[in-house]
């Protein structure tokens, strides 16, 4: 099958503003808005998920990938490819070893086959990670573990009781990863 004669390996579609930059004297949040696709001036590249994808998506900092099991991943040394562009539109392409993965010092990148190896539940079906990983650059390292236990303090505090008891879940399935290595 193809779309627009290309393959169905992945579909790749992109936009890209050519807009001339406008001031604008307008307070509203449609001007912020307009204001702000005016001055973006770069295209963005979004993959659209496949059957044979494991994961498609992204972040708000232009970084966007898919992730496919390697040819000779195996039970015992799971194997996934990483394709996309990062945060600069520069493409790449990354092997991930799942049992090599660390959530205490991993890339975004990392934990999304991670999240996708585990199954974890996803949040609305969108992700398993804290809203804090949204703005990580493609070899930015965090400790996730520590990520999730500050967004289940800050939604406590918020009296937001099943979204930290989601994250609490989300964690939990992450530490069973680190305790069978």
């Amino acid at each position: 099958m193809n779309i627009n004669g290309m393959p169905s390996t992945y579909y790749q579609t992109g936009y890209t503003n050519n807009k001339s930059t406008k001031t604008s004297t307008g307070t509203g949040f449609s001007n912020y808005i307009n204001n702000a696709a005016n001055n973006t001036g770069k295209g963005h590249i979004v993959y659209m998920k496949t059957d044979d994808m494991l994961y498609s998506g992204g972040n708000g900092t232009g970084l966007s990938f898919y992730l496919k099991y390697a040819e000779d991943s195996t039970e015992d040394d799971p194997t996934v490819i990483a394709k996309g562009v990062d945060e600069n539109g520069n493409k790449f392409e990354q092997t991930i070893h799942i049992n090599d993965i660390n959530p205490k010092n991993a890339t975004i990148v990392e934990m999304r086959a991670l999240e996708a190896y585990t199954g974890v539940e996803k949040q609305h079906g969108f992700t398993s990670l804290p809203l804090s990983s949204g703005n990580m650059g493609l070899h930015e390292r965090r400790n996730f573990m520590a990520m999730f236990e500050k967004t289940i303090s800050d939604m406590t505090i918020l009296r937001q009781q099943s979204t930290a008891a989601y994250y609490r879940y989300s964690m939990q399935d992450y530490w069973d990863f680190i305790s069978r290595k």
